[in-house]
């Protein structure tokens, strides 16, 4: 299965919408994607919507911790919304939720992010 890549710019926020697999065949696709708006707009947070994420592997987690820190240098938060309890023990297991925030859904996830 591959991976669809939905980004929307909201705010100054970069809303990231996955569906599908996240692993080492789809991750450098989604790093490029991400990576462009980052160095083209004035991006301040990311919001990433998993609802449908399917599946991640460690390539996955590290694409998601690499955009973390370039947020995070820009001064920038990162929110996970709406995760399937698989890849939620992902991220409780890698230790990423010490570091990124999680949200119920999108709405409550721009919330966070002092965006109503």
């Amino acid at each position: 299965m591959s991976l669809n890549i939905e980004l929307e710019v909201k705010n100054a926020i970069l809303c990231v919408r996955l569906a599908g697999e996240l692993d080492h065949h789809t991750a450098e696709d989604l790093r490029l994607q991400v990576n462009e708006v980052l160095e083209t707009q004035p991006i301040q947070h990311i919001l990433l919507n998993l609802e449908h994420l399917s599946f991640m592997d460690s390539s996955g987690l590290g694409v998601i911790l690499g955009r973390y820190k370039v947020i995070r240098n820009k001064g920038g938060e990162m929110v996970v919304c709406s995760i399937s309890p698989s890849i939620k023990r992902l991220f409780d297991m890698s230790g990423l939720f010490k570091i990124v925030h999680l949200a119920e859904d999108e709405s409550n996830g721009l919330t966070v992010l002092g965006v109503a």
